[in-house]
């Protein structure tokens, strides 16, 4: 069986957690055993003292730091083992129940009270050690070696616990967070000994003496981390501005790109996870906390017309499409992010194999944030609805992805990928996604009466294709004198009958299994003709401009080849065959003629262009139609 590097890290966090409660069990269980005290009175004073003093602690990335050593200390000095162990164990009990900043899982209660007894005990063997066996003599000397043992032993146990928690280096845990503690520890020391001096001198009742140091050591710790934390709200003040530069940016694209927030927060939840568990460093994981939501951004550089496409896109449109990993790279580099956000964004569309964009980039020569925002967007992506197609069961997608490992992805990244995606599934859908503002895109500002430099003539574009010009031309002639028939007997026929006319032409020219020729009503496709597979669905449907096939085709003006049938507004509803072929065309400004097959990718470029000069001359027949009610309510049935 194989362990993961997760696996592995929790299993030695729990191991080392495991390790320290039994060696503290050990430890109380002989003290107690040899449990003795020479005044109850004075160890119960000094019970009191340690309680009253345990709220005087500052908070830590890593939990809580108190004035509690230093009766640790003082017991040493004045006091028995298991005496030295309750006064530690009452003070650290206290101060995680007496008005606490967060409360503790009963697993790291029971550590902390472990690793207080382990290093009381080890503090308080290291002091008789050194005194009886190497100085001769208890004094200074031997306190130092005890309070340098008990930092150790306590900060070390709580940075271990951190670092095999987190997936931090245990070093850099104990460096950030409790190496400035030292001084503190030598300080208590210094107090603890002071005390015992007066003891000696004056009696015990000197211990009350001790408050108004160890209130001075408080405050001394306080405004130490005041100034910490001066600078750390500057530092997250600079992060915060990163992140609303981030959130704005993905906003610009949001306006543009119909990415929804949940992808987004699916591919940032996912993104982290692995990045976690692959040991990326803090700088790397937080470049690719950002390009998890800005790798698209130099999609403002590309037509709207372009991303928006609910079908396949040309070469042309591709060609136009493959810049955007480049433009985003550059616009990013003008925000100058303080870890390397760019080189992820510029090398997104990079594969495993070399055979990506924009560069060829191969294995590793691909940053490993890109590495995992690759597929993970892939993932999400499949699984996600499109404008041209519909969305993937998860394990399917997985499956997807998981086939193209060692070409498209890392393999390494698709074996934590394939592993994990139920589980990260389950935590991208328990954080919840905050509403993005809506943009003013669909205002109408009724100022300004025309640009600086006019208007441009609007023309409607041409339909056809270069190539087989005299075939088109043959075919406009036949299609033409159909226009001019239907010109002539202007009073004889309706939109119905020569929508008829057309489709009849049209079939031996083009294979189709269904022709629906849609009229635009009041900023809606209506079915004004239908024949062919699923009649009588096709004649229900009603489509808004802009969504889906027929909707794209209306509003920007352009064809679509071979686009998914699927992704029409209302096509789930339909009754009959499947279609798996769309190619949808524009009327003029009229609307959208469109015809359907039950074969995938059924229709080539000059399919294109013969439906297209088919629209062009259906145009100028129902231009020659008289404007009556007749016209257009004549839906084929």
């Amino acid at each position: 069986m194989s362990w993961s590097q997760s696996q592995l890290r929790r299993l030695a966090a729990r191991a080392f957690i495991a390790t320290t409660v039994t060696a503290a069990a050990a430890c109380l269980s002989f003290a107690f055993f040899h449990w003795h005290t020479q005044d109850l009175v004075r160890f119960l004073c000094y019970v009191a003292i340690a309680l009253l003093a345990s709220p005087l602690k500052v908070s830590l990335p890593g939990g809580t730091l108190s004035v509690n050593f230093l009766f640790t200390l003082l017991g040493v000095l004045e006091l028995s083992l298991p005496e030295t162990l309750v006064l530690g164990l009452a003070g650290t009990l206290a101060q995680f129940y007496w008005r606490p900043a967060r409360r503790l899982r009963p697993v790291q209660l029971v550590f902390n009270l472990s690793q207080v007894t382990v290093s009381g005990t080890a503090a308080y063997a290291v002091y008789h050690l050194v005194s009886a066996h190497v100085l001769r003599t208890p004094g200074p000397l031997a306190l130092l070696a005890a309070a340098l043992v008990h930092f150790f032993c306590n900060t070390a146990a709580t940075s271990t616990a951190i670092g095999l928690t987190e997936n931090t280096p245990i070093s850099k845990v104990w460096s950030d967070f409790y190496l400035w503690s030292f001084p503190y520890y030598m300080v208590g020391a210094a107090i603890a000994g002071l005390v015992s001096y007066l003891n000696a001198q004056i009696g015990y009742q000197s211990s009350l003496l001790i408050l108004p140091p160890i209130y001075l050591l408080y405050r001394s710790y306080r405004l130490y981390l005041g100034k910490l934390e001066t600078e750390k709200k500057h530092a997250e003040q600079v992060s915060n501005l990163h992140l609303r530069t981030i959130e704005a940016l993905a906003l610009a694209i949001g306006a543009k790109d119909q990415t929804t927030g949940e992808h987004l927060q699916r591919v940032r939840v996912y993104a982290m996870a692995l990045a976690k568990e692959l040991g990326l460093t803090a700088d790397e994981t937080e470049a690719l906390r950002a390009a998890s939501v800005l790798h698209d951004i130099g999609k403002l550089a590309v037509p709207e017309h372009i991303i928006s496409k609910p079908g396949k896109l040309t070469p042309e449109e591709f060609e136009k499409m493959k810049i955007h990993p480049i433009v985003g790279a550059e616009i990013l580099e003008q925000v100058e992010f303080p870890y390397p956000v760019v080189p992820i964004v510029r090398a997104h569309h990079e594969k495993w194999d070399g055979s990506g964009y924009p560069f060829g980039l191969k294995a590793e020569d691909i940053p490993i944030g890109a590495r995992i925002l690759t597929a993970v967007d892939c993932l999400d992506a499949l699984a996600s609805d499109r404008q041209y197609r519909k969305a993937l069961p998860l394990n399917e997608a997985m499956a997807k992805v998981a086939s193209e490992a060692g070409t498209s992805f890392d393999p390494k990244v698709v074996e934590i990928l394939a592993r994990r995606y139920v589980e990260l599934e389950k935590m991208a859908q328990e954080h919840p996604v905050k509403a993005a503002p809506k943009l003013s895109i669909d205002i109408k500002v009724a100022r300004g009466l025309a640009p600086d430099a006019g208007f441009a003539e609007s023309v409607v574009p041409a339909g056809g294709t270069k190539n087989s010009s005299d075939s088109l031309r043959q075919i406009r002639g036949q299609l033409g004198m159909l226009a001019q028939l239907a010109a002539q007997q202007s009073g004889a026929l309706d939109l119905k009958d020569i929508c008829q006319l057309f489709a009849g032409r049209l079939r031996r020219l083009v294979q189709y299994d269904a022709i629906v020729m849609f009229e635009i009503r009041d900023g809606m496709l209506v079915p004004a003709f239908v024949s062919g597979t699923n009649t009588a669905g096709f004649a229900g449907l009603k489509v808004t401009t802009g969504e889906g096939l027929a909707g794209w085709v209306a509003q920007n003006r352009k064809p679509i080849v071979n686009g998914d049938p699927a992704v029409e507004q209302g096509y789930t509803s339909l009754v009959g065959e499947t279609l798996h072929s769309a190619l949808a065309v524009p009327i003029a400004a009229l609307g959208v003629l469109a015809v359907y097959a039950l074969e995938k990718n059924a229709f080539s470029p000059s399919d294109t262009a013969i439906v297209q000069t088919a629209a062009d001359e259906l145009a100028t027949a129902m231009g020659a139609l008289p404007s009556k009610p007749a016209a257009g309510a004549a839906a084929g049935k």
